[in-house]
């Protein structure tokens, strides 16, 4: 796998690419964590404990997140450490992030860091992320030995939930390569646990989508982008007339949960939820809007407005987030910590490749 050129990064571009790094990871957490208050309730049930609008403000005024978020910060985690590897002659960001998901896979096992891995860095060494919290059952099968799932040798060929979506999305940031071959990378990556071409073309359509953000397309335009890198693979059908629909449906009225709920938020299939965050962050008026409209319906609340966050964060940047969200988001420390390595890391790199870092980020 090739990319394109480093690019010439200037103080201004420093900072606004930190900025929307630091949007996506932290708007993916914080949508997780909000959904995850409601999840897999019905709407129903939901404007009865809360009130006719819904859930609109953290319940108990917490937000732990799911292990969506944990997953995805593991991605980023493996992105610099293929990177790092780049250094020394080798190149497979599939593998490097392979191996950090079987490293979050051991957090599901482990009762706490096991100071004798050596390739934890520090990361795996985090506390808060030795804990249970929903994991897919896809992603704990696929991860439960050491081979590496390829698109033509998939794990779970027939896994076709969101299981691998929301983990997906820091794909995107990676905003020096081609449109084409973030598709490819996040294809390869979901294939280490959801086979179903659906999941992997979800998973490639949100990381394109969340790519064009972060270089500062609208969402409607990087959704274009991705469903004409979709068109030539095969199986695409569902995840673009998912995608499809969604667009069309900014224009079919005011915003509610039945517009959410018929884009397929009811059910956990990962076009199904794509589509249904694509609308979200489309139609909201600002990223708590957004964040309400994805929560606030029948299927996987988590999912939804987890994938909304990070398109809304890597659009908007992290200002654009709630602040008291923010504020009661669990592990907001370490997520800031991890996306301003990741930030610095495609910025600075080599300055950064010293003693201190690879032990930060080690590497076989």
């Amino acid at each position: 796998m090739t990319t394109t050129a480093a690019a010439v990064w200037g103080r201004t571009e420093q900072q606004d690419f930190r900025s929307r790094v630091r949007g996506c990871l932290l708007g993916a957490a914080v949508g997780d964590a909000f959904g995850a208050g409601v999840h897999e309730r019905t709407l129903e049930e939901i404007r009865a404990e809360h009130g006719a609008a819904g859930l609109a403000e953290p319940p108990d005024g917490t937000l732990p997140v799911t292990a969506a978020t944990q997953m995805g910060l593991f991605t980023v985690d493996g992105l610099i450490r293929a990177h790092v590897r780049r250094d020394g002659g080798v190149w497979h960001p599939p593998t490097e992030i392979h191996r950090a998901h079987l490293r979050w896979a051991a957090t599901q096992r482990d009762w706490g860091p096991d100071e004798r891995r050596r390739d934890n860095g520090w990361l795996g060494r985090q506390e808060w992320l030795y804990a249970r919290r929903r994991p897919p059952r896809a992603c704990l099968t696929g991860l439960g030995d050491e081979r590496l799932g390829t698109p033509d040798r998939p794990k779970n060929p027939d896994a076709a939930d969101s299981g691998a979506l929301a983990r997906s999305a820091p794909l995107g940031l990676l905003v020096g390569w081609e449109p084409a071959l973030v598709c490819q990378l996040a294809v390869e990556c979901a294939a280490q646990t959801h086979g179903a071409p659906s999941a992997t073309l979800a998973a490639g359509a949100l990381a394109v989508t969340v790519h064009g953000a972060a270089r500062g397309a609208s969402v409607e335009a990087a959704v274009g982008t991705a469903l004409g890198l979709l068109a030539a693979r095969p199986g695409h059908e569902p995840v673009t007339e998912a995608l499809t629909r969604a667009l069309g449906a900014v224009r079919e009225g005011v915003p509610d949960a039945d517009r959410v709920t018929a884009l397929g938020a009811d059910e956990d299939r990962a076009e199904g939820q794509l589509a249904a965050a694509v609308y979200c962050a489309l139609v909201g008026e600002d990223v708590r809007h957004g964040l309400r409209l994805a929560a606030n319906h029948d299927g996987p609340s988590a999912v939804t407005a987890a994938v909304a966050g990070a398109l809304l964060g890597a659009q908007h940047g992290e200002t654009a987030l709630p602040p008291a969200w923010l504020a009661a988001l669990e592990g907001r420390g370490a997520i800031l910590e991890l996306s301003d390595d990741f930030a610095m890391e495609l910025t600075q790199a080599t300055a950064l490749h010293t003693p201190t870092w690879h032990a930060r980020y080690p590497t076989p």
